[in-house]
């Protein structure tokens, strides 16, 4: 770990992803500030509106301050489709920095300062709107916070229970081991995904999206640590016999003390190691949840849900902005799993020189 960051540096591929990570969380801590609209904004008239184009050039071919137009709706009798025409009649000039609705910055502090916004008498959606009329740009900053955030929430249960669960199964032995390995290999055998359909199928329909939101977590969470405990049983089981092991024994250490001080701690590269590569698969749990209305419920965002739209033919041709959730799922998952791979390399002990 000494020389973690130096050796990450050296491969491009996998800084970079580190680089994209770090950028994309830093979007979703401060989603309140970067987004144009809160989360509740909703306007039903500008259902579908296509993303407004930004001009830096007047029709008169001078230089002018970033602004835009805003769209009227009209309906095509011939096509029999809605269309969005650009109203040149008034310049809708955008605001940097400014003061907009108000927020808490982590919870904590109050205030209204957003990096864009537009006039009171204009809307700007910078990557359209969907069918309720929301403001798509905003709810990715929204949508992150969930989809982003929810494979860490079902690793802080999972890990530790998990790692715990292998330690003391390892490290008893016996009869014990035998129990818990087979108790463990039968939650394995449960389908994940079915159970995760059947369960948030079954959840009341009054529950808030928090709500939800949390219990999905601990679903996540109590469903996936067997197979992380059966590594560490594995680690455990050649750890234990190592010669600074029986001398602990030998002073009079206790089983507990054995297994929380100097045990789990030698398998701490291999649990950096799994999170790295465990969060991508919670990310896309909830995302497919959500995508089939068993997840996040609207009006909450999250990835997974603001992708459902895209799930029409319709929408993928002509709508092809309600695609940008999906997108960002790909990003996420490829950069952690890029990230994983590099990680594992440089924390095997077999490459260290």
């Amino acid at each position: 770990m000494k020389n973690f960051f130096l050796k990450l540096k050296k491969d491009k591929v996998p800084y970079f992803a580190f680089c994209v990570l770090i950028f994309l969380y830093f979007l979703i801590i401060f989603a309140d500030f970067f987004a144009i609209y809160p989360s509740t904004y909703s306007n039903r008239k500008l259902a579908y509106q296509p993303p407004n184009n930004i001009y830096i050039i007047t029709p008169e071919n001078k230089l002018s301050r970033p602004y835009t137009y805003n769209y009227i709706k009209t309906f095509n009798k011939d096509t029999l489709l809605i269309e969005y025409k650009q109203d040149r009649s008034k310049k809708c000039y955008l605001k940097f920095f400014s003061r907009g609705f108000e927020y808490k910055v982590l919870g904590l502090i109050k205030c209204n300062f957003h990096l864009i916004s537009v006039e009171n008498d204009c809307n700007l959606h910078l990557l359209g709107t969907d069918i309720n009329g929301c403001d798509i740009f905003s709810r990715l900053f929204y949508g992150g916070q969930i989809s982003l955030t929810i494979g860490f929430l079902a690793l802080l249960i999972s890990f530790p229970i998990g790692a715990l669960y292998g330690g003391v199964s390892g490290y008893i032995g016996g009869k014990t081991d035998k129990i818990l390995m087979r108790i463990s290999e039968g939650i394995m055998s449960i389908p994940s995904f079915y159970l995760l359909i059947i369960l948030a199928s079954i959840l009341p329909s009054n529950m808030t999206s928090k709500q939800r939101f949390a219990l999905i977590t601990a679903i996540l969470a109590l469903i996936g640590w067997a197979g992380f405990s059966r590594v560490i049983r594995g680690m455990v089981l050649s750890i234990k016999n190592q010669e600074y092991v029986k001398a602990i024994e030998t002073i009079g250490a206790s089983k507990k003390r054995v297994i929380l001080r100097h045990i789990l701690p030698q398998t701490s590269s291999y649990i950096v190691i799994a999170i790295t590569l465990s969060v991508p698969s919670y990310i896309l749990a909830e995302s497919g949840l959500s995508f089939l209305g068993l997840g996040i419920q609207l009006p909450d965002a999250s990835w997974g849900n603001m992708l459902r739209e895209a799930q029409e033919f319709a929408n993928i041709l002509y709508r092809p902005w309600l695609l940008t959730p999906g997108v960002l799922i790909f990003i996420a998952v490829l950069s952690f799993n890029v990230l994983g791979d590099k990680i594992r390399d440089i924390l095997d002990p077999k490459t260290l020189k």
